[in-house]
């Protein structure tokens, strides 16, 4: 999967060499090759997202559960700027809600008040995932074990507090090339992305890990991803909220 990413060829899902790989054994390979990125400026672990957030797609892989990746500095674009397609294998793009921490959220037991608390202010995000397996052939296990299917985000400018707003029934369209090509609203992720956040430091606090202040975390898609190749234009909205964009080049 590293030489995968590293060369931009996609490979074999993990589990065609592993079919028992466990949930535990997935998210260590996650782990060493997060951390084959190295301490620099371009490794620095800034977040964190979660995956599998709709029904929907945990339906698709046969899961109850969602799951969660690392979110590196190098993932980051501008809003406005350029996204090489050529760093990336098979690119979809999704509407997100990304929270940005005030405070440090440890788990166990941290409550949808614990998050709305430790929240500095949430922004409109466009999460564009990737996947190092060939035509997303994906089970949960191998797309733990490949960071959650990570790729690049983009987040808006104007922050605005989460306790402003009902996340749960903020409505969210994503444009590509001027067309509207996934809609979707807040309650689509896991009922309210707050849920997702407060699921995150909890699964965390398994591993010992909790959320830092200042760590964006990227709470589940709204709506479907759409395939995006070189020349598309991606505009997000999310009310209140306002938006991004990206050009795809």
């Amino acid at each position: 999967m590293w030489r995968a990413e590293h060369f931009r060829t996609p490979c074999e899902p993990v589990t065609s060499l592993e079919p028992d790989l466990s949930t535990e054994d997935a998210y260590a390979i996650q782990a060493i090759n997060l951390a084959r990125h190295g301490k620099g400026d371009a490794g620095r672990l800034v977040g964190h997202k979660v995956g599998l957030t709709s029904e929907a797609i945990q339906s698709w892989l046969g899961v109850d559960q969602p799951d969660f990746g690392g979110l590196l500095s190098s993932m980051e674009i501008p809003t406005g700027a350029e996204l090489r397609v050529s760093t990336l294998m098979q690119p979809r793009a999704e509407g997100e809600i990304a929270f940005v921490l005030a405070h440090d959220l440890r788990g166990p037991q941290v409550t949808v008040a614990d998050v709305l608390a430790a929240t500095d202010f949430v922004l409109p995000a466009i999460e564009v995932i990737d996947s190092r397996i060939r035509d997303w052939k994906i089970t949960f296990a191998d797309t733990v074990a490949d960071n959650a299917s990570s790729g690049r985000f983009i987040l808006g400018t104007q922050p605005i507090s989460a306790e402003q707003i009902d996340l749960r029934l903020a409505g969210m369209w994503l444009r590509k090339n001027g067309r509207v090509v996934s809609t979707g609203a807040g309650a689509a992720c896991m009922d309210n992305p707050v849920h997702a956040v407060a699921w995150l430091a909890n699964t965390l606090a398994d591993l010992g890990t909790p959320l830092l202040a200042g760590q964006v975390i990227l709470s589940g898609a709204l709506g479907p991803a759409v395939p995006i190749v070189a020349g598309d234009f991606l505009e997000l909205n999310i009310g209140q909220l306002g938006g991004c964009a990206v050009r795809v080049v």
